[in-house]
């Protein structure tokens, strides 16, 4: 048996049609984590066990090669469930060159120091999951609260026509697609949005993939405009 991360192809081949299309310089960054709120076995919050960085085209593929023996994620002595998973991506595309500089930047300040046990790689990888490229995308993330009760409040602060919206496990993410925002609402759309009740992270941030593993929930699109 194989941990099971894909749970709507569908839905995921959805998805990743509707992400945009990356430059040459360009890739997406995929994280795959265990989080105690899913499945409370382990100490911290969450505990991550794989991160990636992929063009549009091999998203679905690298998703699979992360679907490995069941019982290969481990967390010190603790084997790890599916029921923990969670799978993320960045909607906005990263800048490898941009990335790639800063990297050398923190090895040129690394290396004049002694060592301290500290991973090249990561230290590269937390550099990419940092650059971003284009903000296509402005995400707001909202915990407790449901998308279409808040729908009336959040059309005041901005055009249907500039958001799509995320169900998740505990809430949605509502995704502003910055080019598409009318000029009467491009001053005011922000501060109002985040002043809605539940709204918690904003910005540059990780969304659930759709039609993969959000613990026991598949996230999906309630609110979607089409290419």
């Amino acid at each position: 048996m194989n941990y099971d991360i894909i749970k709507d192809m569908e839905k995921l081949q959805e998805f990743v049609e509707w992400l945009p299309d990356l430059m040459e310089n360009e890739k997406y960054y995929l994280a795959l984590f265990f989080r105690k709120k899913y499945f409370p076995i382990i100490r911290g919050d969450k505990c991550q066990l794989k991160r990636v960085t992929s063009t549009k085209e091999l998203i679905i593929s690298k998703i699979k090669q992360m679907e490995c023996a069941l019982g290969s994620y481990k967390m010190d002595d603790i084997t790890l469930p599916n029921e923990g998973l969670a799978l993320y991506i960045t909607p906005n595309p990263r800048d490898l060159e941009l990335a790639t500089k800063r990297t050398l930047i923190e090895f040129v300040n690394l290396i004049t120091k002694p060592y301290s046990n500290y991973n090249p790689q990561s230290k590269a990888m937390n550099e990419i999951q940092k650059a971003c490229s284009r903000k296509i995308f402005i995400d707001f993330d909202f915990d407790g609260i449901d998308f279409f009760e808040k729908r009336d409040i959040i059309n005041e602060c901005l055009n249907e026509e500039a958001y799509e919206v995320v169900k998740t496990r505990g809430g949605f993410h509502l995704l502003v697609k910055t080019e598409s925002i009318h000029p009467d609402y491009k001053k005011h759309f922000y501060p109002k949005l985040t002043k809605i009740e539940g709204c918690d992270v904003r910005g540059d941030g990780l969304l659930p993939v759709v039609g993969c593993r959000q613990g026991d929930f598949i996230p999906h699109f309630i609110k979607k405009i089409k290419n």
